[in-house]
């Protein structure tokens, strides 16, 4: 019993550190809005696009998770969830997200 919950673990371990896309990784996934000029914030939307309803704004500082990316015409959105508040997630441009 003892190796087999050994080698689930190990599976489950390898399964995460190999995933190519960071936002998969689970220990990499948090990101901070930045670069958003001070009387803005970064819209939070529907979908992956600027004809999407705005959900809410975000100053800069905001941590959010990284749920997926997708590219729409010449803009990279990221599907996100903020981290205090799982349960909200909508897309947001990728130019102003950076990695924590």
């Amino acid at each position: 019993m003892r190796g087999f919950v050994f080698k689930a673990l190990a599976i489950g371990l390898l399964a995460t550190l190999v995933q190519p896309d960071p936002a998969a990784a689970g220990w990499r996934d948090r990101f901070e809005v930045y670069g958003v000029p001070e009387d803005d914030m970064l819209k939070m939307r529907g979908g992956p696009g600027t004809g999407f309803d705005v959900y809410v704004g975000l100053p800069n500082g905001t941590v959010v998770r990284l749920i997926e990316c997708t590219q729409t015409g010449g803009t990279r959105w990221c599907k996100v969830s903020l981290d205090r508040a799982r349960g909200l997630k909508g897309w947001v441009s990728w130019a102003y997200l950076r990695e924590l």
